[in-house]
């Protein structure tokens, strides 16, 4: 290779590393190189492995020297063009003063990472537009209802940002909701059906009423004082609000407000009976509560139609409503009956174990409460389904931790050497490559000048016969090793850099997604990181959870 092409590398290699933290992407560089040089790309497979080798060392200079060299070479590649998008949800529609949002959960456990979508979309319009923002817990279904959660949700959303002026329990209104149904009763809009389930179905799906659908009012109201007295069995009588029979959308056609369930409330025990169904319920109160803009999952089509209905009978002022597209979240643990149980059988440490896509999942891990927003703001408020990235939040993660996060090596499964061949070996590594204001990793050997590489590592040196400890030292490989110099121009022969720990590193434990853990030995000068993220060099970030003299406890955030 012609040492112009080898310097064109260099310099594609500087820059790519400068844009990125001082770490280069090899594969960004041979697109880059290929692209620029196109009389290159029938020589791709020849010179890919030199890429490579100009790409190790550079990685291993350091962002200031990376600078410093690049702005020697060419420093018009050290300008870097902007491209960049501002991402902004749609304006809502008639908004005529304070607006007023909600959100609605039920609390059968914690928020997850599904759950904030909608959270954050109201807190981003209520604080746009000014006015309030109402959570409401819809518990309305007592055999789903962790009692634990009408805490833990208000923490979730703390946690987030989000800021409710108002909350409101469903299980706390349920005299309102009897009233307003006694109203639709009186007012012919409402039935009392003691029809067989099936069968009421049937009917209704050939567009057809039941016997009960026309019964004088006198004696619908006799049923429904015999409903709430608990004269029904359950499953033997239902309170049905009337729509239209032939609505195109059997969905939409006649639904049920009420049921009876003598299951216990967590709240209220065994004061009531009838419970409400969430269209009578949600109607109600966001009339009651003001809500003026309403968004929601496109699931939520028919029970707008539905829910539309009891507005119209009433006479009241409909919300502004905003259906959004469906989110698929891959690869991870959402639904709270699962992680309960799994809680329960101890597989599980909590609701925090970071197998789930709990919000208390992603902070024990590090993810930024910011990021999270920063993602459906750009989701944005689209009416199509969508397919959730968590490469793309760990993205937007890593735009916020990267800057705050300062450098250390983590030895997995940590295999001995000790290095003869010279006194005292000194090296420094930058905390952080971008703020030499923070100072350096200071390294001193002496006595004894060991060192601990990973496992892996270990037998690559066997096989290879050298290595160089980032930021310190070659070595020769043998028991013990041999000390070869600091020329760091051997990663362009097919050496590898590796981490590595002194005889002083702290035990250490690195909590993985998946739930494994990696077991091995950290620099001692993470003990004095008054930070909660780090990254672990060519590891990844991590949160601290725990110091003391047995050692660091770590969790790891993502690449």
């Amino acid at each position: 290779m012609s040492d112009q092409i080898e310097e064109t590398i260099r310099k594609f290699a500087l820059q790519n590393a400068i844009f990125f933290k001082g770490k280069a992407n090899p594969k960004a560089v041979v697109g880059k190189v290929l692209g620029g040089c196109p009389e290159l790309r029938s020589k791709a497979g020849e010179i890919t492995p030199l890429i490579n080798s100009i790409v190790e060392e550079v990685n291993a200079m350091g962002l200031e020297a990376q600078t410093k060299a690049l702005e020697e070479m060419d420093s018009s590649l050290l300008v870097k063009e902007k491209k960049e998008r501002k991402y902004e949800l749609p304006e809502l529609k008639n908004v005529d003063g304070k607006v007023v949002m909600r959100i609605a959960p039920g609390p059968s456990g914690p928020l997850h990472i599904g759950h904030t979508r909608v959270s954050i979309l109201n807190d981003e319009y209520v604080k746009r537009y000014g006015g309030d923002l109402v959570l409401r817990f819809e518990d309305t279904n007592p055999e789903k209802i962790d009692p634990d959660a009408y805490d833990m949700i208000p923490e979730d959303l703390d946690w987030l940002g989000v800021k409710c002026n108002r909350t409101y329990i469903q299980s706390d209104r349920f005299p309102l909701y009897y009233d307003y149904t006694r109203k639709l009763l009186e007012q012919g809009h409402a039935y009392v059906c003691t029809c067989d389930g099936d069968h009421w179905r049937h009917l209704k799906e050939q567009g057809e009423a039941c016997p009960c659908h026309d019964l004088p009012v006198e004696t619908q109201l006799e049923r429904y004082d015999k409903f709430l007295a608990g004269d029904y069995g359950d499953g033997e009588a239902v309170v049905v609000v009337k729509t239209d029979l032939r609505h195109p959308n059997p969905a939409v056609r006649d639904f049920v407000a009420l049921r009876l369930v003598r299951h216990p409330h967590p709240r209220t025990g065994d004061k009531y009976i009838a419970y409400p169904m969430m269209n009578l319920s949600v109607a109600i109160d966001d009339h009651e509560m003001g809500m003026t803009h309403v968004i929601r999952g496109k699931d939520h089509l028919n029970n707008t139609n539905r829910q539309e209905y009891i507005f119209d009978y009433f006479g009241w002022k409909k919300p502004e409503y905003f259906h959004y597209g469906l989110v698929n979240i891959p690869d991870t643990v959402l639904k709270t009956s699962v992680i309960k149980q799994a809680i329960k059988d101890g597989e599980y440490t909590g609701w925090d174990d970071v197998r789930t896509g709990t919000v208390r999942a992603l902070e024990r891990r590090g993810i930024r409460p910011e990021a999270i927003r920063r993602y459906w703001v750009e989701a944005g408020m689209k009416s199509v389904d969508i397919q959730f990235s968590w490469d793309g939040l760990y993205s937007m993660n890593r735009d916020i931790i990267d800057p705050v996060s300062d450098r250390y090596f983590f030895v997995a499964d940590p295999v001995r050497y000790d290095i003869d061949g010279i006194d005292v070996i000194e090296g420094k590594a930058p905390l952080h490559p971008d703020h030499p204001e923070r100072g350096d990793r200071v390294y001193r050997l002496e006595n004894p000048r060991t060192v601990f590489i990973s496992a892996d590592d270990s037998r690559m040196f066997a096989e290879s016969g050298k290595v160089r400890l980032k930021d310190l030292c070659n070595i020769d490989y043998g028991l013990p090793a041999k000390y070869a110099g600091d020329d760091v121009s051997i990663l362009r022969k097919g050496f590898k850099a590796v981490q590595w720990v002194g005889a002083d590193a702290k035990d250490a434990t690195l909590l993985m997604p998946d739930g494994t853990v990696q077991k091995g030995l950290v620099e001692k000068a993470l003990e004095s990181e008054k930070g909660d993220t780090v990254q672990l060099e060519r590891v990844g970030f991590a949160r601290i959870e725990k110091k003391d003299a047995s050692g660091v406890s770590m969790v790891f955030a993502h690449r």
